[in-house]
């Protein structure tokens, strides 16, 4: 029996601004442990609801998602956020970074909202600011940076309370190809590592990496035939 981190079980999104649009219908999907998974599809079509359903930023219209066998729609709103703190590390394409703060203060805020003691949030932080190869920048503010600095120092950020799971969504959409591959490789060794990784991307080079693509298009999983040569049908199905 495999071992499921993530389950959505009959998944549904509806916007209601004046007219009701489904964003997403009916998924179920299942998420192993220590894989490494993409989402992809057209612009539009859910890929991003469905990553913040699954990680919790966003509450489903229909079914539920578990996340360790834990029921993210039974949660309080103050539970939820105490539970994705401790189990789900978010990157986003445009890095979210505070831009008053310096890169390490950023990387310390997790773990300062998890209520770690101060000396432990510094040593977390500059273990992995060093992680990412940029020791050398922990004083300096996010402008000051490269978008390919900036992308690591939200990753760095992401793992501050080491999490089991990382998230992220189009982490290469601003970066040029050199810092791609950095960042790719970055996100090899965290699932080398043993983290459950799920991107968001349009990426081909992303999802080369990735041992599972989840296609989305009209708000649904469908089957991957002729998308590519990394594409599992048979993970597709309803699970």
């Amino acid at each position: 029996m495999s071992d499921v981190i993530i389950r959505a079980d009959k998944l549904g999104k509806v916007y209601d601004n004046g007219y009701r649009t489904a964003a997403l219908e009916d998924i179920d999907l299942s998420v192993e442990r220590r894989s490494f998974s993409c989402i992809m599809g057209p612009s539009g079509h859910g890929k991003s609801t469905l990553l913040h359903l699954l990680g919790g930023l966003d509450r489903p219209s229909s079914g539920d998602v578990f996340v360790n066998g834990a029921s993210l729609a039974g949660m309080t709103p103050s539970l939820l956020a105490e539970f994705r703190n401790r189990t789900i590390g978010f990157v986003f394409q445009f890095f979210n970074l505070i831009p008053v703060l310096t890169v390490l203060e950023n990387v310390q805020l997790a773990s300062m909202l998890a209520g770690a003691p101060d000396r432990e949030q510094k040593e977390r932080a500059v273990g992995l600011l060093e992680s990412v190869g940029l020791t050398d920048k922990m004083e300096a503010r996010p402008n000051q940076l490269s978008g390919g600095q900036r992308q690591r120092v939200a990753v760095a950020r992401a793992l501050a309370n080491d999490p089991s799971i990382l998230m992220m969504d189009e982490p290469t959409g601003n970066l040029d190809s050199k810092s791609e591959a950095d960042l790719l490789d970055l996100i090899g060794a965290l699932h080398g590592s043993g983290k459950t990784i799920l991107v968001v991307t349009h990426s081909d080079t992303v999802s080369a990496r990735a041992e599972r693509i989840i296609r989305i298009q009209d708000g649904r999983i469908v089957p991957m035939a002729g998308y590519g040569a990394h594409e599992h049908p048979e993970q597709e199905q309803v699970q």
